[in-house]
């Protein structure tokens, strides 16, 4: 494997601008281990090892179950998630994969069943800005360690 190129030191503008996206999702309010559940999920959909293991590594510091993080691929069969979780879960599969069948409104009911419109904004922030993390580490290459 080998690191195409580190955008974070050929543009550390865009960078910065990243990071302040991230610092807002952090301090909204947002559940903590349901961003970190939001950005391994939306990593594994797009592939992007660098994040799948980032994450899964900071869901464990924070104290959550091997169970729950090797079953996110299959949620939707194991009783281990939250209602709450499920429709963030959900939103964020849909949100990453928008050009299959957009976000349908029963999903969008669901959710909005659950959270307010605050939270939703939220929720579309956090899955955003994993998606467009995913998108810089896919596209230069990055891996697991590629910057020890």
């Amino acid at each position: 494997m080998e690191l195409r190129m580190n955008y974070r030191n050929a543009n550390p503008d865009a960078f910065k601008t990243m990071l302040s996206l991230e610092q807002y999702i952090k301090n909204s309010g947002l559940d903590h281990k349901l961003y970190e559940f939001i950005k391994l999920r939306a990593s594994q959909i797009n592939g992007c090892s660098f994040c799948i293991d980032m994450h899964a590594k900071d869901l464990l510091r924070s104290g959550e179950s091997m169970d729950r993080i090797l079953l996110l691929p299959v949620w939707r069969e194991v009783p281990l998630y939250s209602e709450a979780e499920r429709a963030a879960l959900e939103l964020t599969e849909y949100a990453t994969k928008l050009s299959e069948a957009g976000v349908p409104r029963e999903v969008y009911d669901r959710v909005r069943s659950i959270f307010g419109e605050k939270e939703i904004v939220d929720l579309l922030m956090a899955i955003s800005n994993i998606n467009a993390w995913n998108r810089f580490g896919v596209a230069t290459g990055m891996f697991p360690g590629c910057f020890d």
